[in-house]
């Protein structure tokens, strides 16, 4: 893969795979790392958010629109 830059941080698990699914289906490179680690039982996920999306830079507007739209929708509901 290209070289990756962070993206976003990402709020939840549930977030992390309807943002996926949509980057997957458009054809957007990506990588989704959690920040979980068994040794501090999930405790840096608790300070930093779920984990975050790394692509490469020139798709950066277009996932934070995409991330926004979910954030945007689960708020409506």
């Amino acid at each position: 893969m290209e070289n990756l830059v962070k993206i976003l941080v990402l709020e939840n698990e549930i977030e992390a795979e309807l943002v996926e699914g949509i980057l997957r289906e458009k054809g957007i490179p990506h990588f989704i790392r959690s920040y979980h680690d068994t040794a501090y039982d999930g405790l840096f996920q608790m300070v930093k958010g779920w984990g975050e999306i790394l692509a490469p830079s020139e798709y950066k507007a277009e996932i934070e629109e995409i991330v926004e739209d979910i954030r945007k929708s689960r708020d409506e509901i």
